[in-house]
C-alpha cells in the first residue's frame, strides 16, 4: 500500500502542473479544444519517441495491433477516460482557478466508488463515507469562489469538473478489468453482465506496460478530438499555447499519467484502487502553490483553507480506514 500511495502522490506533483498551464493559457487567450487536443497529439509524438529511444519499438508494434484489434473498446475507454475527461477540465479553466479546479477535481474521490460499484465492485462503507468530507471541502472552496465570481462562471467552472472526475475513472477502470479479466479474476467478482460482454480479456505484454496503456488510450481519444475540432472550428493557437501544451504532455500526460496507471495497476483490490485515486487530493496543494508563485495567484481565505483542509483529512482517514 506504501508503495501505493507514494507513486500517486509523485503523479499528482506532476498532474497538478494540467490546472497551473491551462489556466494560464485561458488567461492568455487560447481555445480551450487547441489546450485539450494539442496535449494528446503531443502525447502519441513522446510517447512514440519514448518506445523507440528505450529499445521498445516491437512492443510500441504490439501496442498499435492490440488497438487495432480492439478498436471498439479503445476508443471508447480512451474517449471517455481521456478526451471526455481532459475536454470537460480544459474548459472549465475558462471559468475558474487552477487551485479551485483542481480541489472540484477531487471529487474523483467519490466518483471513484461510484464507478465501481457500478461495475459490480465490492467498496467499503466506512471509506464511502469518508469521502463525503472531500464532498464537503468541494463545497466549501467553490462557495467561496462564489462569494467573489458570478454564479454561472462558478457553475461553468465546477460541473464540468464534476463530470471530468466521474470520466476519468471510468475510463481507466476499463482497462484494469481488461487487464484483470485475463487473469481469470472476473469471474469471481467483477463486471455487470452487460459491461462484461463489452470487455475483451487483454492477456497481452503491452497490457503490462504503463506506457503502452497511456498510448493504447491517447489513440482511443483521437476520434473525439477530431470531432471536437470539426465542431468548434476554433483559429490557430498561439507559439505559447503550443508550448504550453508540449509542457502539459511531458508533465501530466506522460510522467503522472504513467505514474498514476503504475500505482493502479499495482493494486490487487479494490481498496487499493481507491487508494491510489485517493491520493490525487494532493493535486489541491501543488496546484495551490502553483498558481500563486507563476500566476500571482490570490490565497484563499478563511472558508477556502477549510476546505483544502477537510479535503486533505479526507485523504488521510481514508488510507487509514483502508488499513486497518
Amino acid at each position: 500500500m506504501f508503495r501505493i500511495v507514494t507513486t500517486g502522490i509523485l503523479a499528482a506533483l506532476f498532474f497538478s502542473s494540467t490546472f497551473v498551464l491551462n489556466r494560464a493559457m485561458s488567461l492568455d487567450g487560447g481555445h480551450w479544444v487547441w489546450t485539450a487536443s494539442l496535449r494528446y497529439a503531443w502525447m502519441l509524438v513522446l510517447l512514440a519517441l519514448w518506445l523507440l529511444c528505450t529499445g521498445r519499438r516491437a512492443l510500441g508494434m504490439q501496442a498499435l495491433r492490440l488497438y487495432l484489434r480492439h478498436w471498439v473498446f479503445w476508443t471508447v475507454a480512451g474517449s471517455v477516460g481521456f478526451g471526455v475527461f481532459y475536454a470537460l477540465v480544459s474548459f472549465s479553466a475558462s471559468y475558474a482557478p487552477g487551485w479551485v479546479m483542481a480541489a472540484t477535481w477531487q471529487m474523483t474521490i467519490l466518483a471513484t466508488p461510484i464507478v465501481l460499484l457500478g461495475f459490480g465492485r465490492r467498496v467499503s462503507f466506512r471509506a464511502l463515507m469518508l469521502t463525503l468530507l472531500v464532498f464537503a471541502g468541494v463545497l466549501c472552496i467553490n462557495a467561496e469562489q462564489a462569494s467573489n465570481t458570478p454564479l454561472g462562471d462558478v457553475l461553468l467552472g465546477a460541473l464540468p469538473v464534476l463530470g471530468a472526475a466521474f470520466a476519468y475513472p471510468f475510463g481507466n477502470q476499463l482497462v484494469w478489468e481488461a487487464r484483470e479479466a485475463a487473469s481469470g479474476q472476473r469471474d469471481a467478482e467483477g463486471s455487470l453482465p452487460l459491461l462484461r460482454r463489452f470487455i475483451p480479456a487483454l492477456d497481452d505484454a503491452a497490457m503490462q506496460d504503463a506506457i503502452c496503456r497511456v498510448l493504447l488510450l491517447t489513440l482511443g481519444s483521437i476520434p473525439l478530438w477530431v470531432i471536437l475540432l470539426a465542431v468548434f472550428a476554433p483559429s490557430l493557437p498561439s507559439e505559447g499555447q503550443v508550448v504550453r501544451t508540449l509542457l502539459v504532455a511531458v508533465f501530466s500526460g506522460v510522467a503522472a499519467t504513467s505514474l498514476f496507471l503504475s500505482a493502479r495497476h499495482m493494486a490487487r483490490t479494490p481498496a487499493e484502487l481507491a487508494a491510489a485515486d485517493c491520493t490525487q487530493s494532493m493535486e489541491v496543494v501543488f496546484s495551490l502553490v502553483g498558481e500563486v508563485v507563476l500566476l500571482d495567484g490570490v490565497l484563499p481565505h478563511a472558508l477556502g483553507w477549510a476546505g483544502i483542509a477537510l479535503t486533505l483529512l479526507g485523504l488521510i482517514l481514508y488510507l487509514k480506514v483502508q488499513n486497518s
